[in-house]
C-alpha cells in the first residue's frame, strides 16, 4: 500500500510542477519518466527560460510551492548563475535552463530511450 501512495505522491507532485511551469511560460517543457531506470526519482522534467532572471525566478517559485503544497524544503543548485537550475524534490528531478545551455547539454537524450519523451504543449 505504501508504494501506491508515493505514486500517486508523485505523479501529485508532478502534475503540480508542470502547472506551475506553465503558469511561469516555462518553454519546451519535456517530462521523462525514470521509474525503472534510475533510483534519483520517478521523473524528470527539463524546460527552457528565455533569460537567466526568468530561469531563476520559475526555480525560486517552484522551490517555494513543493514546500508550501508538500511539505518539502527541495534542493536547489545553481540559482544564482540563472544559468542551468536544478530542483530535486525528492520524487521529481527538475532542470530549468537558458536554451543555450539546454542545447550545449543536451540532459534528455542522456535519459531517453527508445520511446519519446512526454513534450507539454504550450
Amino acid at each position: 500500500m505504501a508504494a501506491d501512495h508515493d505514486m500517486a505522491t508523485s505523479d501529485a507532485l508532478l502534475a503540480s510542477i508542470l502547472s506551475q511551469l506553465d503558469d511561469d511560460k516555462a518553454e519546451d517543457v519535456v517530462q521523462i519518466d525514470l521509474r525503472g531506470k534510475t533510483a534519483i526519482g520517478d521523473y524528470m522534467v527539463v524546460c527552457s527560460g528565455r533569460s537567466t532572471r526568468q530561469v531563476s525566478a520559475m526555480a525560486e517559485k517552484l522551490a517555494q510551492m513543493v514546500k508550501d503544497d508538500y511539505g518539502r524544503t527541495p534542493k536547489v543548485e545553481g540559482k544564482d548563475t540563472g544559468d542551468w537550475v536544478l530542483i530535486d524534490t525528492g520524487d521529481v528531478i527538475v532542470h530549468v535552463f537558458r536554451p543555450e545551455v539546454r542545447e550545449f547539454y543536451q540532459l534528455e537524450k542522456m535519459w531517453m530511450s527508445t520511446e519519446s519523451p512526454a513534450v507539454m504543449p504550450h
